[in-house]
């Protein structure tokens, strides 16, 4: 498991959860930030520093962001 980002970052784009990423796995998909699943290190560093609480770890989603994960994941392929 990994933490996701949400759609909550769509159009806010702040990116200090980017900045402090100690693995880099934060890209720009456009829109929004995505986390790549296969390098996060799941330390939770990026949802500490989202300014709108756009970032959750992937077992703690809301019901409303459950495809959050998938659309991360599908970035990626």
């Amino acid at each position: 498991m990994s933490y996701v980002i949400t759609s909550r970052c769509a159009g806010v784009r702040d990116g200090a959860c980017v900045q402090v990423c100690p693995v880099a796995c934060i890209h720009d998909a456009g829109e929004q930030f995505v986390i790549d699943p296969d390098e996060c290190i799941h330390c939770g560093a990026c949802a500490v520093a989202c300014p709108v609480g756009a970032i959750f770890f992937a077992p703690d989603l809301p019901e409303a962001h459950r495809d959050a994960a998938e659309f991360n994941r599908a970035f990626f392929r």
